[in-house]
């Protein structure tokens, strides 16, 4: 069992979680009145039942469950579990326990935050995408109309508890998704882990433990050096500009099947890949290579020229975003990643438009 330092909590990594989750409210017995436990349809059929009998807690706690999906990351469904919390007695002393991806960790943080003015919580992430990311660096937040995280704060876990055990879970798809956030932060911040994801058979989708590890390590590093996101924190944005509007945008059309977060970030990451060529320093190079890497685990997302006008407006509720430019956080070389670069939406169209066409090469 690997310990990481966070600012004011510890992240478990490792095999066998149930031993640490004792230790923990056997450490806080006395500081938490009443348990409950936020999880989906999924998480409650897989995970927690490998959890339940070994954590002696879980046999007491209440369960609150959710439908699955970013369809419910919303107000409303928060004030359906804040109205739960409240007739099961929840206080000030109450502790939420967040089992499952990025959705629960981000909802039941946000949840948490705001119930009673804040009560703690934990996170044990079930996904890959939330292992190495979402329930990491005390972002919580909740969708408004479709736009991703509109609301939410900062306010971080009492701890996280990661176990890879729970990705057997998964299917390739949803791997893929959490994937692409390990490939971000090759990206931005180590030219080696990314020479090491390029260069490895990709039956280690089989074996995440290292990965989840070395990515963890790096984005809490970034977070532990600027944790409100008021600097060097917005390039764990790479590739998010472009493609939290590809992910709303794929929300709003109730006749095209919903994208996987991770999805719309590969083609996000690709697009502005181009941008980091045409505004940073990015070598041509470095964006083929970018480009073939990821669009040979990816499938092609179609976008058309007749929504690249919507995809431009939904970019402009970029939290990056300063004095109505469209701020990015792009690459100068692969593993080195610069913030506040602005671009004009012709630019950004063309960057949709080398999607799209480097996309066909893969069909």
């Amino acid at each position: 069992m690997t310990e990481i330092e966070a600012s004011n909590y510890s992240v478990y990594i490792g095999k066998g979680i149930a031993k640490e989750l004792n230790r923990f409210f056997r450490l806080n017995k006395n500081k938490y009145s009443k348990l409950f436990i936020l999880v989906d349809e999924n998480t409650l059929k897989c995970c927690y039942p490998q959890l339940v009998e070994q954590v002696d807690v879980f046999k007491e706690a209440e369960i609150i469950e959710i439908e699955s999906g970013e369809e419910s990351k919303n107000i409303e469904v928060c004030s359906q579990i804040w109205a739960t919390l409240s007739e099961y007695g929840g206080d000030r002393k109450s502790m939420m326990v967040n089992l499952g991806g990025g959705v629960i960790t981000d909802m039941g943080g946000f949840i948490s935050s705001t119930f009673k003015r804040g009560i703690g919580f934990i996170n044990i992430p079930t996904t890959l995408l939330s292992q190495v990311d979402a329930s990491i660096g005390g972002k919580v937040g909740i969708d408004l109309n479709h736009l991703k995280n509109e609301i939410g704060l900062f306010n971080n876990p009492a701890a996280v508890f990661v176990d890879p055990v729970f990705l057997s879970t998964l299917d390739k798809r949803q791997l893929l998704s959490g994937f692409a956030e390990i490939i971000k932060h090759a990206l931005i911040a180590d030219a080696d882990y990314w020479k090491r994801i390029v260069q490895a058979d990709f039956s280690f989708l089989n074996n995440f433990d290292s990965l989840i590890e070395t990515s963890i390590q790096i984005k809490n590093k970034v977070v532990l050096g600027d944790p409100t996101e008021n600097n060097i924190r917005k390039i764990l944005n790479f590739g998010h500009t472009i493609g939290h509007a590809i992910e709303t945008f794929a929300l709003e059309q109730n006749n095209r099947k919903q994208l996987l977060h991770g999805e719309a970030i590969a083609v996000g990451m690709i697009c502005e890949a181009y941008l980091s060529n045409m505004l940073c320093k990015l070598t041509s190079g470095e964006l083929k290579q970018i480009t073939q890497f990821i669009l040979s685990k990816y499938k092609a997302v179609k976008i058309d020229e007749l929504d690249f006008h919507r995809l431009i407006e939904l970019m402009k509720h970029d939290k990056k975003n300063n004095k109505g430019d469209i701020n990015f956080s792009l690459l100068s070389s692969i593993g080195k990643c610069e913030i506040n670069k602005a671009a004009k939406p012709d630019l950004i169209k063309e960057s949709l438009n080398y999607y799209k066409e480097q996309s066909k090469l893969f069909k």
